[in-house]
């Protein structure tokens, strides 16, 4: 049977060409419980994307979880293999605070996971599949990449205390160079690389003279890295979608490596997220490195939200009286020829229609037409 994008929501639609794309890079899907114990969560609080859980106590007397995130369960659950990859996806309902309506909502979440032995293909790989996603739903979309190794060791090399250290990762996360630019001032120190690294943003060719002018305060095999797979994502089709932009940070005590976000025109918040977390790993007793992404679904409610003229193409009204199999040709008859058809004994309150018809003995009449 095929199916009628056109009915679809867009974060339906999404689901739709997500699945299938993962499924044709062999990602396979993984399926959970709507809740976890309640500890998994609170021992990784600052992992998610919001602390406010939804708890209750189980018949055994545990206190369960309505899952906020699907990635802790994997990690938890995944055989985190050290010679070869696992490879996973999964659409699956979270509960968590909505950016959206700040309030409970139960929400479908998209994403991919890849655990075992990371090395640059799977890394490039699930670049690539971020930015396809951020594709599946609108053609006008932006993936902001940065490596946390990299700005880790610029930091490293000012030789500041832990407290500025990090005052300066909230700084470079909201952008705010004169607030990072006065706590190198307090520390006595020369922030002006960094202030470089991350004021810097473009695609590589951009940021690429400014990488090798920092490559004494960091480690160049991470520079080597993310310049190498910049450009293979440049190679297939995506270099003017993909930004460097070392802003982008997550919390180092879970993430190393390459983090991204995914933007898309009309919604102000990022509607993807990702990165490597080998030390997630690490915490939770894996020895496996690991990188995915999420999409959150519930940012696209709005995009391209445009109220309908119509709620139906058609209204048939009909009584006791009325033959029902002439009424279900008539039915038939609208919908082979692509109109949603409305059957009711009268006219619902509210109801916008196209055109209100009347099942007579001899056929269907119409009464009001408002195309």
């Amino acid at each position: 049977m095929d199916i009628d994008y056109s009915v679809l929501k867009e974060d339906e639609k999404a689901v739709f060409e997500m699945r299938n794309l993962y499924q044709k890079y062999g990602y396979t899907q993984y399926k959970m419980s709507k809740f976890e114990e309640y500890d998994l969560y609170v021992r990784n609080k600052d992992f998610l994307v919001s602390d406010n859980i939804i708890t209750f106590t189980d018949t055994n007397g545990k206190l369960m979880a309505l899952k906020p995130d699907v990635t802790l369960s994997i990690i938890k659950n995944c055989k985190a293999p050290d010679n070869c990859v696992e490879k996973v996806y999964y659409n699956e309902n979270v509960y968590r605070v909505s950016k959206g309506t700040h309030s409970f909502k139960e929400i479908m979440q998209v994403g991919l996971e890849c655990i075992g032995l990371i090395d640059d293909y799977c890394i490039y790989e699930v670049l690539m599949l971020a930015a396809k996603s951020l594709e599946g739903i609108s053609n006008d979309y932006i993936l902001d990449i940065s490596h946390m190794g990299i700005v880790s060791s610029v930091i490293d090399s000012l030789n500041i205390s832990d407290e500025s250290r990090e005052e300066i990762l909230t700084c470079i996360g909201a952008k705010n160079i004169n607030g990072f630019s006065r706590i190198c001032e307090k520390e006595n120190v020369n922030g002006e690389k960094l202030i470089k690294l991350v004021s810097n943003y473009g695609d590589i060719e951009k940021v690429k003279p400014v990488l090798e002018e920092i490559r004494n305060e960091t480690n160049e095999k991470d520079v080597d890295q993310l310049i190498k797979i910049a450009q293979m994502l440049n190679n297939c089709g995506l270099g003017d979608k993909i930004r460097i932009d070392f802003s982008v940070i997550n919390d180092m005590n879970y993430y190393n490596g390459f983090v991204f976000k995914g933007f898309v025109k009309g919604i102000a918040s990022g509607v993807l997220s990702g990165g490597q977390y080998d030390k997630l790993m690490r915490k939770m007793g894996k020895r496996s490195k690991a990188i995915g992404f999420a999409v959150y679904l519930d940012m696209l409610e709005r995009l391209n939200e445009t109220e309908k003229p119509y709620d139906v193409d058609a209204v048939i009204l009909y009584d006791e009286n009325s033959d029902i199999e002439a009424l279900d040709n008539a039915v038939r008859l609208l919908a082979g020829n692509g109109k949603s058809v409305m059957v009711q004994r009268s006219i619902p309150e509210k109801i916008k229609y196209k055109q209100l018809l009347r099942l007579r003995e001899r056929g269907v009449e119409i009464v009001e037409n408002n195309a």
